[in-house]
């Protein structure tokens, strides 16, 4: 019998809207409304959603648009974006996008900012962006956030007050901006686990407390260390129960996006320590065989994507099974496969909390993508079980 005190962090929910082979992309981004809902009724914490420009196999375009879809169609679990790209955007557009979300849903909105830019030249010709935009990510970052604190160059509005909590996605430097900025990390579970875990130290021993000191505007993250506070500290301390991510997911504390006793658009918005949210991708089914299968088809269009220069729609895994790779698509197909985790829910949980245990993690955010939605939902309702998630049965949700 699996311990429903194995994980005591919680567990939230990344959706990409992957489009199946044959499909329309409007059935993949109703299909990130239905499983938002169904997330929401197994007891997950959060729901976010991604910013993909032009790529044929990802109907995730426009996040804040999506959130705001997903946010109607719920009613207690956190929504956010994982993330909004911010060199793609104007940061004044996007202060103002997420204080409409904030107010039309207060206490429900995180804003996850990432520092990718389009992956062709066309794309970033079409967005208006060049390749080195990234390297302004710091600086738009304080002004988006000086926005919310009115202190920017204008009147944000609605956003203006507001404390919607930003968290940073570790892509290239985004660690150490996060830690410079004093704000919550989001970072891959990737093949060189070592790595990751360097990235974390560092962004521990380097985080800045955001009320304590203005944050840096360099990207590298040099500055004075805000001392040894671990990601332990932050998750017990108010910003997480502000957050309503309080306790465990077995139901000793509030979870599933239920609000603590300071609202988080409130002054909790920003965690006085470190906090780390690592991102994993994870299946699980009645056996480890056949969770096995249920991570081919994203597996394979990663594979496409590294190999052509372009992720494909998912296909069916027997169908890519029975395919013959040429050794270059084999070698990518591997390399996709090993940051993935499998297996029944005793395995993947125990895998976890392990990967909590060497990590620190504050909280998981949790994604995947089969061929089959039915799958999906399956192998979450597993996890949840296993992981001791509550289940808070939500009116009028879609079965």
């Amino acid at each position: 019998m699996t311990s429903t005190r194995r994980l005591q962090v919680p567990l939230s929910v990344l959706d990409r809207s992957l489009t199946r082979e044959g499909e329309p992309s409007g059935r993949a981004l109703r299909e990130t409304v239905r499983f938002a809902q169904q997330a929401e009724e197994l007891g997950f914490s959060r729901f976010w959603v991604s910013e993909h420009h032009a790529v044929p196999g990802i109907a995730g375009s426009a996040p804040t648009v999506l959130a705001a879809a997903v946010a109607s169609a719920t009613t207690r679990i956190r929504v956010g974006t994982g993330g909004v790209m911010l060199p793609n955007h104007q940061p004044l557009v996007v202060a103002e996008q997420f204080g409409v979300l904030a107010s039309l849903f207060p206490g429900r909105i995180d804003m996850g900012l990432g520092r990718s830019v389009g992956f062709t030249d066309g794309v970033r010709k079409a967005l208006g962006v060049g390749k080195d935009a990234a390297d302004g990510f710091s600086e738009q970052l304080s002004e988006l956030l000086a926005y919310f604190d009115g202190t920017g160059t204008v009147r944000a509005r609605p956003a203006e007050g507001l404390r919607v909590p930003p968290f940073v996605l570790a892509v290239g430097s985004g660690a150490a901006v996060a830690a410079a900025h004093g704000l919550p990390l989001v970072i891959g579970a990737a093949r060189d686990e070592r790595r990751m875990r360097e990235a974390i130290d560092v962004y521990r021993e380097t985080f800045r407390p955001r009320e304590a000191a203005a944050p840096s505007a360099s990207a590298d993250g040099s500055g004075p260390a805000a001392g040894p506070a671990g990601g332990a500290d932050a998750r017990q301390g108010g910003w997480a129960g502000a957050a309503g991510l309080s306790g465990a997911p077995d139901g000793d504390g509030p979870t599933g996006g239920e609000r603590g006793a300071a609202g988080p658009d409130g002054p909790a918005a920003y965690p006085a320590a470190p906090y780390v949210v690592v991102s994993v991708n994870a299946a699980v089914a009645g056996s480890r065989e056949r969770a096995e299968l249920l991570q081919v088809p994203e597996a394979w269009s990663t594979a496409v994507s590294r190999t052509r220069g372009t992720f494909t729609p998912l296909l069916p895994p027997e169908k890519i099974l029975s395919r013959v790779m040429s050794e270059k698509e084999r070698a990518a197909f591997d390399a996709a496969r090993q940051s993935q985790l499998w297996g029944t829910a005793d395995e993947v949980a125990d895998e976890l909390a392990s990967l909590v245990s060497r990590t620190g993690a504050d909280e998981l955010l949790l994604t995947l993508n089969t061929h089959d939605p039915a799958d999906r939902l399956d192998s979450y309702r597993r996890l949840a079980e296993a992981a001791g998630v509550v289940r808070r049965p939500v009116p009028g949700a879609l079965g």
